[in-house]
C-alpha cells in the first residue's frame, strides 16, 4: 500500500487514467492535482475558486475535466495542464462529471437540480437540462448504449 499526502484540506474525488500511469485527485484546497504514479509526483492544476468535486478523464486520457462548487467545469489538457475551458452555466455546486464512452459529451450534474450535457465535439454548447427534485451526486454511463443517465432520488 502506498500513501501519498495529496492536498491540504479533504481530498474529494480521484480518477485514474485510462492507462493507468496517472491519478487526478480534487481537494478541499480548490485545486487538481495530476499524479504520476511512478515518481508520485504531482503537476497542481489551478483555477477553481471553490473545493473541487470531482474529476474525470476523457475515454483517451488527453483530458482531464473538473468540477466545482464555484459552479465551474473545467477542462485541462493532460499533457501540460493547459486549461483549455471553462463551462459555465450551472447555477450552484457541480457536484459530479462524466463522459460518454467516445469521449465527445461531458455530462455535470449539479445542486441545482439540472444535468447538463455539453457537446465536446462541436462548441462546447450546453445542449440538454434535465432537473429532478433531488439530484445525487452520481453519474452513470450505461457501456453498451452510450447514454448518460442521470440518477435521482426521491425522499
Amino acid at each position: 500500500m502506498q500513501t501519498i499526502e495529496a492536498h491540504s484540506g479533504w481530498v474529494l474525488s480521484v480518477s485514474f487514467s485510462p492507462n493507468g500511469k496517472s491519478l487526478a485527485s480534487g481537494g478541499e484546497d480548490s485545486t487538481v492535482k495530476l499524479w504520476n504514479l511512478e515518481t508520485t509526483e504531482a503537476q497542481i492544476l489551478n483555477g477553481h475558486l471553490d473545493i473541487v468535486i470531482s474529476v474525470s478523464f476523457s475515454p483517451d486520457g488527453k483530458i482531464l475535466a473538473s468540477a466545482s462548487n464555484d459552479r465551474t467545469v473545467k477542462l485541462w489538457k493532460v499533457a501540460d495542464g493547459t486549461l483549455l475551458q471553462t463551462l459555465e452555466g450551472h447555477s450552484g455546486w457541480v457536484n459530479s462529471i462524466s463522459f460518454s464512452p467516445d469521449g465527445k459529451t461531458l455530462a455535470s450534474a449539479s445542486e441545482d437540480n439540472t444535468l447538463k450535457l455539453w457537446n465536446l465535439d462541436l462548441d462546447l454548447d450546453d445542449l440538454i437540462r434535465l432537473g429532478c427534485d433531488w439530484l445525487t451526486n452520481y453519474l452513470a454511463t450505461h457501456p453498451e448504449e452510450e447514454e448518460i443517465r442521470k440518477i435521482c432520488q426521491h425522499g
